[in-house]
């Protein structure tokens, strides 16, 4: 057995003749357990409401988006459209044409976003997850129908379960009429049931989605349509597809996909993570190097040992790597307790949900979301054995840098 490493471990385990070291190595170890613990779990609650919300908008969000590089509209009858439309790797090819439009249901009126879409986005599954009232619905017996956003239903206050009242639609006429004294008369307007609300986001929840027949006939366009939605078959590569398809269509339009159309989103997420665990990690840095004091402390009740190992030829090295293994015991010690009790609560967080995030949440998650990942767990691993290496190594230098004058003395 390595010596430096037998003497560290008999140090670290047998009774010291001041009981405030066994009380200093023991904080250390708490601190740095503590810290671990609640680094691990802030990082998997972070990784949950990652996942929760990412799939939240990925239910309206495509893989891959098309628009055109410069102007609103273009033309999708193309040869390669509508060779894409038909290619086997994709799952569902929507066609979207949209416009804001003023919103009007009894006597209220709103500014919204109406996207017109074709019926393969009904393919896109988690659709019904969205719902906050009624169903997600664009067509029926009796007709077209739409689904509004939750902040568009608060502004109108439209009433889904009501039969007799329709959602009112006025759009512009591309060519306005002349000589006309109704104002009305400058506009297209439709009429159609709301069959459902959903609850996104706001930037989503300030608008209507409505079949892309009816918005061809409220907004006047025969062919053009603002973009493509592009979902793929399982197991197909995204990016190599999304490269691919750029390719083809050259500098005219722009591909994006999903980290691309929510950049904000991504970074916000992202930017938060990373915050929260540079400032965790200073507090666990405060706990590793308590260990410089339990460290010292452990020299001073040491030194004669010191310096019967010094006399029998050990080197500096020696008595350096003895305590650098001492401190890197106690705080790795530390570490590996907390993530061991980080991963049980997060087990037991899953299971049964021991934090709700309160009634006010309820609708949405009822508890703090758990997504474990190993990535995460080697992070804060790495991240205090560098830091304990640090303090142990400044620990053993200062303990053996008097180690002349230990032996004159003795």
């Amino acid at each position: 057995m390595n010596t430096s490493f037998y003497i560290a471990k008999r140090y670290l385990f047998t009774k010291k003749s001041t009981n405030a070291i066994n009380l200093i190595s023991g904080i250390s170890m708490v601190g740095v357990m503590v810290g671990s613990a609640a680094l691990i779990i802030i990082l998997t609650v972070f990784n949950g409401f990652e996942e929760v919300i990412l799939k939240m908008f990925n239910t309206i969000t495509p893989q891959l988006e098309i628009t055109p590089a410069t102007g609103k509209t273009f033309d999708p009858n193309t040869t390669y459209f509508l060779q894409l439309k038909n290619n086997k790797k994709v799952f569902s090819f929507t066609e979207v044409l949209q416009e804001n439009a003023l919103l009007k249901y009894n006597n209220k009126q709103a500014v919204g976003m109406v996207r017109g879409v074709s019926f393969d986005y009904l393919k896109n599954k988690g659709l019904d997850s969205t719902i906050r009232e009624g169903h997600f619905m664009l067509h029926n017996k009796s007709g077209y129908n739409a689904v509004i956003g939750s902040a568009l239903q608060g502004s109108l206050a439209v009433n889904t379960v009501d039969p007799f009242t329709e959602l009112q639609i006025f759009s512009p006429k591309k060519t306005l009429a002349v000589n006309s004294i109704n104002p009305a008369d400058d506009f297209v307007i439709k009429s159609i049931p709301v069959s459902g609300v959903f609850e996104i986001q706001q930037e989503f929840d300030n608008g209507i989605i409505v079949p892309l027949d009816f918005a061809r006939t409220l907004l006047g366009e025969d062919k053009a349509i603002s973009l493509i939605e592009i979902n793929l078959q399982p197991n197909e590569n995204i990016d190599n597809f999304q490269q691919e398809v750029a390719d083809k269509l050259g500098d005219k339009f722009e591909v994006r996909n999903r980290a691309e159309q929510n950049r904000s989103l991504y970074h916000i997420l992202n930017t938060e993570k990373w915050a929260v665990y540079i400032i965790l990690t200073f507090i666990l840095i405060i706990a590793i190097f308590n260990i410089i004091g339990s460290l010292t402390m452990l020299v001073i009740d040491k030194v004669k040992d010191i310096a019967i190992l010094s006399s029998l030829g050990a080197s500096k090295r020696l008595i350096k790597r003895i305590f650098l293994l001492e401190g890197m015991m106690i705080t790795m010690s530390g570490c590996i307790l907390g993530l061991f009790l980080g991963f049980i609560f997060c087990i037991l967080q899953q299971k049964y949900s021991l934090i709700s995030m309160g009634e006010v949440n309820q609708s949405f998650l009822n508890a703090y979301p758990i997504s474990l990942k190993a990535k995460d767990f080697v992070l804060v691993f790495i991240t205090v054995g560098v830091f304990s290496f640090l303090a142990s190594a400044l620990s053993s230098n200062l303990s053996v840098k008097q180690i002349d004058n230990i032996n004159q003395s003795l």
